[in-house]
């Protein structure tokens, strides 16, 4: 403590107090000072000590990096990889079997449970802490032979595992049974109408399996792992059979989605390899699945969007050439050479078919060439190109003789200009550089690529094509290849529904939960009132209510 001199004691003793006081303070602080000292060595020391360890971890941690990449290198290498997709290749076999199995048994239904047939053990009980919901089947308990009232002698139940989004529970259906005292008759609901005949699956349970493989990209070993961490163990080859039996049930919905897709008067085309099982060969063949799309929304047409698919083995001309045998009207694709038979005209002359090519896949090719070269020829073709699409971009969803009228007063003086400039180019470049053929491939295709301007139903490319086939191209990274032709069949009808119900707006499970509710019963005949354009999520009534109020006041 400092003294104050004003303040210090006149008394000897009280002094001499005061200065031993202040000593004691003195050396305490000095010793305080030394074992800080002590204790900041002691943390420089072990800073020290910490870093080189971290250094040592750092260094650990690289080691330990490399280790597993050569250890990853090892386990999924070239061999590993043979035998990781040899045993995908026979599982993925095993569940094409099994769908075709269910997709068959779906066209010709056993008279007797499978389990009598196969002689496989009967099917576990489904599992009890799932939450039950009953629902009754009852027809009253007034007897149609005589008119007394008759009494319940018992009923008869079963269950329908189903699924709600988020959520397996069990549908138990119950079905009264009465029998009349007077005459003995009996009397009981039928049995409640499912997608698959005395079949385990709900609508909706059906729907997500759908939806989640096809729309989603799951591959049911991935879905039957879900399905097992929510305690309900549900076999990939019982999921695949499903599929097969669903796919089939839903194929004639799918047939007149392409029914009136061809029935427009433009047609948008394109096509996407997919991988396909070849079990005879031991290897996978590149199989095709053809994308038809009808969309009307960009020239306020009225017809519903709407997108059909059809597969093929291979990409021979032939395929797409039987698919739109009976369409009339312009076809809008890329330059594959296997329309080219499409566009010729028939004996007496006449054009059944127009091509519309498409400026996508013209200014891909400058685009390709631009980031690769950076050459100013290419870069002055995209600025060009661009014209063009700031005139579409105000012409859509304008009547088709509004957008017709504009694009002539506003892109034919680019076009014009766009096909004189590259003609002027052509001269200057190299006969074999990727420019020339760039070029080229625009003007061999002036026709057709012009033929937008004067018909405002044709668009300016054949991006919805596109569109809707890149569901196709992300599911490939995920199930790697169909197990047969017949799986890539099932994939289109599939695609079909799915990419048709997104065109609309739905969501595809909801849909689709809602058709599988109802199609086992449908009548054939009446098929298009399933069509996705004319559901409500409140119920098909309302929709067929609306139609006809519709035709009412257009009657009128």
């Amino acid at each position: 403590m400092a003294l104050d001199p004003l303040t210090l004691p006149d008394d000897p003793t009280a002094l001499r107090a005061a200065v031993l006081s202040m000593r004691a303070e003195i050396e305490e602080a000095r010793a305080a000072r030394v074992r800080l000292d002590a204790e900041c060595a002691h943390l420089a020391t072990v800073r020290g000590e910490l870093e080189t360890e971290l250094a040592l971890r750092e260094r650990l941690i690289e080691k330990l990096k490399l280790q597993i990449h050569r250890l990853k290198r090892g386990k999924f290498g070239a061999s590993s990889e043979k035998l990781d997709r040899a045993v995908d290749q026979l599982e993925l076999t095993l569940e094409d079997l099994a769908a075709v199995r269910g997709e068959i048994a779906a066209q010709c239904p056993s008279p007797v449970p499978a389990s009598e047939t196969t002689g496989k053990p009967a099917r576990r009980a489904l599992p009890g802490h799932l939450l039950r919901q009953e629902s009754v089947h009852d027809i009253g308990c007034t007897c149609v032979a005589c008119g007394n009232l008759m009494m319940r002698i018992g009923e008869d139940t079963s269950e329908v595992l189903e699924y709600v989004p988020a959520s397996f529970r069990v549908i138990r259906h119950v079905r009264p049974k009465y029998a009349c005292g007077t005459c003995e008759t009996v009397r009981q609901a039928p049995p409640a109408d499912l997608p698959i005949e005395r079949g385990r699956p709900g609508p909706g349970l059906l729907a997500h399996v759908l939806v989640a493989k096809y729309a989603d990209h799951l591959p049911l070993h991935r879905q039957s792992g879900i399905y097992a961490r929510e305690g309900v163990d549900i076999e990939r080859s019982t999921l695949a059979d499903w599929v097969g039996r669903a796919a089939w049930l839903l194929s004639p919905l799918a047939e007149a989605i392409g029914r009136h897709v061809l029935s427009g008067s433009v047609v948008h085309a394109d096509d996407t390899p997919v991988p396909v099982l070849d079990p005879g060969l031991g290897r996978t063949k590149t199989g095709r699945l053809w994308g038809y799309v009808r969309d009307e929304r960009p020239w306020a047409g009225g017809a519903a969007p709407a997108a059909f698919f059809r597969y093929s083995a291979d990409r021979r001309g032939e395929h797409p050439q039987a698919h739109l045998g009976g369409f009339r009207g312009i076809l809008q694709a890329d330059g594959y050479g296997g329309f080219g038979k499409l566009y010729a005209p028939g004996a007496d002359g006449t054009y059944l078919i127009r091509e519309a090519a498409c400026w996508a896949h013209a200014r891909r090719k400058f685009f390709d060439i631009a980031e690769a070269s950076g050459s100013s020829v290419a870069q002055e073709a995209l600025e060009r190109i661009a014209e063009l699409y700031k005139v579409e971009a105000a012409a859509v969803g304008l009547p088709a003789g509004t957008r017709a009228a504009i694009r002539r007063a506003k892109a034919r003086p680019p076009i014009d200009a766009l096909f004189g400039w590259m003609e002027g180019q052509l001269p200057r470049l190299s006969g074999k550089s990727d420019l020339a053929e760039a070029i080229r491939y625009a003007l061999s295709r002036r026709e057709a690529l012009c033929r937008y301007i004067e018909d405002g139903t044709i668009a300016i490319d054949n991006n919805a094509a596109e569109r809707a086939l890149r569901g196709i191209g992300l599911g490939r990274k995920n199930y790697l290849f169909a197990g047969s032709d017949r799986g890539g069949a099932r994939a289109a009808t599939m695609y079909t529904l799915i990419e048709t119900a997104k065109l609309n707006g739905l969501d595809p499970e909801a849909y689709l939960r809602d058709v599988l509710g109802r199609i086992a019963t449908h009548p054939i005949g009446r098929i298009d009132e399933l069509l996705a354009w004319r559901w409500r999520r409140d119920g098909w009534a309302a929709a067929a209510t609306e139609e006809a109020g519709e035709g009412a006041a257009s009657a009128g």
